[in-house]
C-alpha cells in the first residue's frame, strides 16, 4: 500500500486521540489537522507533531487521500459531501447528521459517488463484540431469544452539551442499537422506551431523559433489552448479554467491569473500573481507524457505510416517539 496522507477535522478530545493514533499506524505518512478553532488546531499539531491547516479549503489543497472527521454534528453533512465530491474516502464519527432528513440527504448523496464514507460505531471492532458475533453466526448459542445491552455512564456530559446532544436514545442509545443489529445480523422491527430524571435540571429542561429502559423486538421475535443511563457511579459500564437456547456469550464482562458482587466470599476486583468510553474501547478504536485505512487504499470493504448508521438512527427516533407517546412503535412507521 502507499504511504497515505490523511486529513483530519475537529481537534477536541475524540479527534486530538484519532490523530495521535493515526500518526503510530504503518502506511500512514503524514497527518494534518484543521479546526475551525486555528488555534486548537495548531497547538495540537505541535503537540503530536504532525501538520496543521488553518481551515478546511487548505486541508483539501493538500493532497488528502482520506479526511477524518470529529467536529460537531451540525457540520459533518457539508464535510462528508465536500470530500465525496472530491472523490476522498471519509471516516466520520457518528451521527452522520442531526435528524432523519439530514441523514437521508447525505446517505443519498454518497450512494450516488460510491466513495466509501466509514462512519464511527466503534463497537464493531472490540473483540469481544466480534467473538459474540461469531458465536452466533456459527450457531453455538442455539436459537437466540434474549439480548441485554448496557451503556451506562460514570456521570453525565457537561451541561451545555445536552441541548445540542440529540438526546439519549441519538446521542449514547444508538451504540447499543447498531451493536444489536451487528452482532445478531437481525432487524428491529418494533421498539418500546420509557425515560426518568433523577439527576440534573438540564436535562429535563432539554426535554431529555438521564436513564432510559428499552425493549426491541427484533424480526425473529428475539428481545433485545437497552439499559442506558447518565449516572452511573460505579464507573463506565458497557455489556452485552447474549442469551440463547444452548448457551450464550457476554461481553465486557472483565476485571475492570463497575459489578460489585454482594455475594458473601466473592471478591472485589483489584482494578479500577473503566473511567470512561475512551479507555474502555481504546484497541477498537486502532483497529477501526487501521481498518479506514485499508478501506482508503481498497483493500478492505468498507465495514460501516451511512446506511447502516441510518437504520441505528431510525432506532432511535423511534424510541424517542415511543417515550413520549407512552406506546410501542413500529420502524416501518418510522421509515414512512
Amino acid at each position: 500500500m502507499s504511504p497515505i496522507t490523511v486529513g483530519l477535522a475537529g481537534t477536541g478530545r475524540i479527534g486530538t486521540s484519532h490523530a495521535e493514533t493515526l500518526a503510530t499506524l504503518p502506511g500512514v505518512d503524514r497527518v494534518i489537522v484543521t479546526d475551525t478553532d486555528s488555534e486548537r488546531a495548531r497547538v495540537t499539531a505541535d503537540k503530536l507533531e504532525v501538520e496543521f491547516a488553518p481551515d478546511i479549503e487548505a486541508l483539501f489543497a493538500a493532497g488528502i487521500d482520506g479526511l477524518v472527521v470529529t467536529t460537531a454534528t451540525d457540520s459533518h453533512p457539508a464535510l462528508i459531501t465536500a470530500a465525496v465530491d472530491r472523490g476522498i474516502p471519509v471516516f466520520c464519527e457518528k451521527p452522520i447528521a442531526a435528524d432523519i432528513l439530514g441523514t437521508l440527504t447525505v446517505v443519498e448523496h454518497v450512494e450516488r459517488s460510491k466513495v466509501p464514507v466509514q462512519i464511527g460505531f466503534q463497537r464493531r471492532f472490540d473483540a469481544g463484540y466480534r467473538a459474540a458475533r461469531a458465536a452466533i453466526a456459527a450457531g453455538e448459542l442455539g436459537w437466540i431469544h434474549t439480548v441485554r445491552a448496557t451503556t451506562l455512564d460514570p456521570a453525565p456530559p457537561p451541561a451545555d452539551y445536552i441541548p445540542r446532544s440529540g438526546g439519549l436514545f441519538r446521542d449514547c442509545g444508538v451504540h447499543d442499537f447498531d451493536i444489536v443489529r451487528w452482532v445478531t445480523g437481525r432487524e428491529v422491527v418494533e421498539v418500546y422506551a420509557t425515560g426518568a430524571n433523577r439527576g440534573e435540571r438540564c436535562f429535563a429542561d432539554s426535554g431529555d431523559v438521564d436513564t432510559a429502559a428499552v425493549v426491541l423486538r427484533l424480526d425473529d421475535d428475539c428481545l433485545a433489552t437497552v439499559s442506558l443511563s447518565r449516572y452511573n457511579g460505579a464507573g463506565y459500564d458497557v455489556r452485552m448479554e447474549v442469551l440463547g437456547s444452548t448457551g450464550n456469550a457476554i461481553v465486557g464482562l472483565d476485571e475492570r467491569a463497575p459489578l460489585h458482587s454482594v455475594e458473601p466470599g466473592y471478591p472485589p476486583s483489584a482494578l479500577p473500573a473503566y473511567p470512561g468510553f475512551m479507555d474502555r474501547f481504546h484497541s477498537a478504536y486502532v483497529e477501526e481507524l487501521a481498518t479506514f485505512l485499508g478501506v482508503i487504499g481498497g483493500q478492505i470493504a468498507n465495514p460501516c457505510p451511512p446506511a447502516d448508521a441510518l437504520e441505528a438512527f431510525y432506532i432511535a427516533e423511534a424510541c424517542e416517539l415511543s417515550r413520549h407517546q407512552g406506546r410501542p412503535v413500529r420502524l416501518a412507521d418510522i421509515r414512512r
